[in-house]
């Protein structure tokens, strides 16, 4: 209309890079560690929208407390605000992890096909865990799990990439309809930042059962047992059902049972050496006091290992490193899918006794 002047166009958030907002309500938010600006009024909906992010697929915390996804556009953002913004690490809740009817545990003379294990209610075929990180490309880690034959994958939870919020996902690759993902806290040195991780992982993904690990420093990747213990009962009053990662002590690992643990993860050896299982007594100790799945949880360099956790009587084996930093993944794969069966039919079976001295197999009656 004459005599009003050409029209305005809307007000919009300035770009992820930072560039200035058209507008002088400049609102200055750091997210994902990087300082950004935009221009007010803006909700997290909103926000999330600017930078190209589905709101399906991340979850978002606000000054150190976690949104809901519900509340994603009734939620004005302030200046000064400080957001970590992760990816959504799979999709469907747990209760759509495969169940079975609960059933008595199988006789030594079961067939392997019908040797299932049971964690937190959820029903497994595979006794074999792998991880995700450390291969070349994600379609690596998809053959790698096809061939080792998992119904459950570790993931972690990574801040999204601000550049670039369109790059290939793990879930792109390892469909969380067909595994059962087990978000962890790998990398964290703090009680805090695990049941942080911990929180934004249920807000992602809808998850509660989940792998906990608290590291006490960065040369062994030790567990720090004491915090371990009261992360374990936090989360476990929190509705959180946790497996968890933690030294190969008997003592500690009937606390962390009583804590309300629902499995037991006990190393091998320290995380990413593949020196095999150091301390095979430990672990079977542990393996006969617990009421919970007892899995070996780093260590593993190779087969025998695999077979010997096994044969110890553990209910599963988990790997990363053995199987993404083999020179044929793939193959290694399938290598520590017969493996962990040879162990467990040998577990079953019954090993023969040790004999100081020689027990021949043909008998010496009538020999000529």
């Amino acid at each position: 209309m004459a005599g009003n002047g050409p029209e305005m166009p809307p007000k919009r958030p300035s770009n992820v890079q930072g560039k200035p907002a058209a507008s002088v309500n400049a609102m200055h938010l750091t997210i994902n560690g990087e300082a950004q600006k935009f221009e007010a009024p803006m909700t997290v909906e909103q926000l999330l929208g600017a930078i190209g992010l589905d709101p399906r697929k991340v979850a978002v915390e606000r000054n150190l407390e976690i949104v809901p996804k519900s509340k994603y556009a009734g939620i004005a953002l302030d200046d000064g605000d400080k957001l970590e913004i992760v990816h959504f690490i799979g999709g469907g809740a747990p209760d759509e992890a495969p169940k079975k009817p609960a059933g008595k545990a199988p006789a030594a003379n079961a067939d392997a096909s019908a040797d299932t294990w049971e964690v937190a209610g959820r029903r497994f075929t595979s006794r074999l865990i792998i991880g995700t990180g450390k291969y070349k490309d994600y379609e690596t880690n998809r053959l790698a799990a096809e061939a080792a034959g998992v119904e459950i994958v570790t993931v972690a939870v990574r801040r999204v990439n601000l550049t670039d919020p369109n790059q290939p996902m793990l879930v792109d690759y390892l469909d969380p309809k067909k595994y059962t993902y087990l978000p962890n806290t790998a990398g964290c040195f703090t009680p805090e930042d695990a049941v942080r991780t911990l929180r934004l992982a249920r807000e992602a993904g809808g998850w509660t059962l989940v792998k906990l690990e608290i590291l006490g420093e960065q040369r062994t990747l030790y567990p720090m047992m004491p915090e371990t213990l009261e992360a374990t009962k936090a989360l476990t009053k929190e509705g959180f059902q946790v497996m968890v990662y933690c030294s190969d002590d008997p003592i500690m690992c009937k606390r962390l049972e009583d804590a309300g643990a629902v499995a037991i993860m006990p190393l091998g050896a320290p995380i990413g050496s593949g020196l095999g299982i150091q301390n095979p007594v430990n672990i079977r100790l542990i393996v006969e006091q617990s009421h919970v799945p007892v899995i070996v949880d780093a260590g593993v360099g190779t087969a025998s290992d695999a077979t010997i956790a096994m044969e110890l009587g553990c209910a599963g084996v988990l790997m990363n490193t053995a199987i993404a930093e083999a020179r044929d993944p793939v193959r290694m794969a399938r290598a520590m899918k017969a493996a962990v069966k040879a162990g467990r039919h040998a577990y079953l079976a019954g090993r023969m006794p040790k004999k100081m001295y020689a027990d021949p197999s043909s008998p010496l009656a009538g020999l000529i």
